[in-house]
């Protein structure tokens, strides 16, 4: 397992997603060396083979990889940093468990809460509100989604998709799976909650109630 964690620290990152998958395979002594692995990284800033040995010990299941996560993965492999003290760990956990559906869900509530009482009780939020929001809580949520998701997911991953089609929202739809045709994407059941879907395809917003919502996130200064 040493050989295994030597080439680990050496590849790169797609190749270290590959890796750590066979390491679970391997039963105890692979898990052994992911458990490794996890604290030579801590405080170093988290990537997505982090977020991907997290989700591989949760998965796990065993006695000793339970007692390992609750001991030293209880926040997570991201730092969770919020300027207006929004706690953001039942996201952490949620992704953690690869249940994106819930994760989305409440991402969407921890959103509401950044941007006040008001839009918690309507349960949405306006392209005003989005502007306001303090840069290192939407850079937080979107290591979140990034390093859980092998990269595939998050605001700027949205963002980068987006300037790609010259910010053609008619173009972006289709290709982050929101849109077939002239037919939205229906929610829940529709989306693809896992990472068999497109790129930048979590996490959702309402465009139904038009584009301002989310061109306020992808613009915003969090990005520059």
């Amino acid at each position: 397992m040493n050989e295994f964690l030597t080439r680990l620290r050496s590849e790169s990152e797609k190749n270290q997603l590959r890796l750590v998958q066979d390491l679970a395979d391997k039963g105890e002594a692979g898990l052994d060396a992911l458990m490794e692995w996890c604290l030579e990284r801590q405080g170093m800033p988290a990537a997505p083979t982090d977020g991907k040995v997290h989700q591989l010990l949760v998965a796990a299941k065993t006695p000793k990889t339970e007692a390992f996560v609750g001991k030293h993965l209880v926040e997570g492999v991201v730092e969770l940093r919020s300027q207006a003290s929004v706690d953001y760990r039942p996201i952490a956990q949620l992704l953690a468990q690869r249940d994106f559906e819930e994760a989305d869900r409440t991402t969407l509530a921890k959103l509401c809460e950044l941007a006040g009482d008001t839009a918690v009780k309507r349960g949405w939020l306006y392209f005003t509100e989005v502007e306001q929001f303090p840069s290192e809580d939407l850079q937080t949520l979107d290591r979140l989604w990034r390093v859980y998701s092998e990269g595939k997911f998050g605001f700027s991953v949205q963002r980068e998709l987006w300037l790609g089609t010259g910010k053609n929202w008619d173009k972006l739809w289709p290709m982050i799976g929101w849109k077939s045709g002239n037919t939205w994407t229906r929610y829940p059941k529709e989306f693809i909650w896992d990472l068999s879907a497109p790129r930048g395809h979590l996490p959702l917003s309402n465009q139904l109630r038009g584009v301002r919502v989310m061109a306020s996130l992808l613009t915003h200064p969090a990005w520059s």
